[in-house]
């Protein structure tokens, strides 16, 4: 194992939410590298807006802080707290295999950092480090998708085109379908989606007679479209996290008598009907591997520097902010 002389006395600097739309820069001491462990220079994270707006106007409920750690958070929901999870570096030093290599980490926005080595994926040598900020996002599509259960000649529609539903759907633009339709309200959503030639609808012109509808929009209105889209005992599968949020289901109107089912589907475990068969580690490396699709690039957007870091969620939590693409990018110093 590879290791400098002077692991002990490394810095980092790390971004915090501190309060309500509140966020800084911190500088701390990084722990001495020890055996089956690496240290990573971050190139590159990226801003999961839903999830990480709500964190940053600490709107996490009391009752589901604890599931919603992120993996190698520090702090407690509301605040103060070091939340992420996309995050692509180089290995510096650490397992001989390893260093030199671009790997993702579950890991929160921070330039330097010590992680078990097993806590680290190696980036694919045809994948480029920024297009894997997305492995999250795909990961928890991957997951989806096996929660679901796609089958050959089924018609699926997804309704709401953020990261999530996007990465989705495009997935599943690989699947034998007997019809795909992306669903958002969004203009500038959809013509990224139609661009990688995936058929968009408006809400009120989407298809209806789906067999499968998953739900990604993140407000009520996308899910009862989508109660109204699944054709009778069809499922809706939910993607939206909602934070403290009250969201009313219209489940008097014909969820009932058309025998409809709704369910949820979360990164934090395997999918159900995979979970004694795959590996969260397995199903990230499958998420990286399916990220040679050059496809993914148009989700990645507008890019600013980590030192900007603090202004930036300000302005992202802004909900007229404008910013193009799916995948908002923070760029370190070192970046290619």
């Amino acid at each position: 194992m590879a290791q400098p002389s002077d692991s002990a006395d490394l810095t980092a600097t790390s971004y915090w939410t501190v309060g309500p739309g509140r966020g800084e820069l911190r500088r701390e001491s990084l722990p001495p590298l020890g055996d089956g462990e690496a240290l990573v220079r971050t190139l590159y994270s990226c801003l999961s807006t839903g999830t990480e707006n709500l964190v940053h106007a600490c709107r996490v409920p009391e009752r589901v802080a604890d599931i919603m750690q992120a993996p190698h958070q520090e702090g407690r929901f509301p605040a103060p707290v070091k939340y992420g999870y996309l995050s692509v570096g180089t290995v510096e030093a650490g397992p001989a295999e390893l260093v030199g290599r671009a790997v993702f980490c579950l890991y929160p926005h921070q330039d330097l950092y010590v992680v078990p080595a097993a806590h680290v994926a190696l980036v694919p040598d045809a994948v480029p480090p920024r297009r894997a900020l997305l492995a999250g996002a795909v990961e928890t599509a991957v997951n989806a998708l096996w929660e679901a259960g796609p089958r050959i000649g089924d018609r699926i529609a997804v309704v709401g085109l953020g990261l999530i539903g996007a990465s989705v759907a495009a997935l599943l633009r690989r699947f034998p379908l007997g019809r795909l339709e992306a669903v958002d309200s969004d203009p500038g959503r959809a013509a990224l989606v139609a661009a990688l030639g995936i058929d968009v609808a408006l809400p009120e012109d989407a298809s209806e007679d789906c067999d499968i509808v998953v739900h990604a929009s993140g407000n009520a209105a996308g899910l009862a479209r989508s109660l109204e889209m699944v054709g009778d005992d069809g499922d809706v599968v939910e993607l939206s996290w909602y934070g403290d949020g009250s969201v009313e289901v219209p489940l008097g109107a014909d969820f009932h008598a058309r025998r409809l089912s709704l369910r949820a589907s979360q990164v934090g475990a395997v999918a159900l009907p995979r979970r004694h068969r795959r590996t969260t580690q397995e199903r990230l490396a499958l998420a990286l591997q399916l990220l040679t699709d050059e496809a993914f690039d148009a989700f990645l957007g507008e890019e600013t520097d980590f030192a900007d870091l603090p202004a930036t969620m300000d302005r992202l939590l802004d909900p007229g902010h404008g910013s193009a693409g799916l995948c908002h990018v923070i760029r370190y110093p070192g970046a290619p």
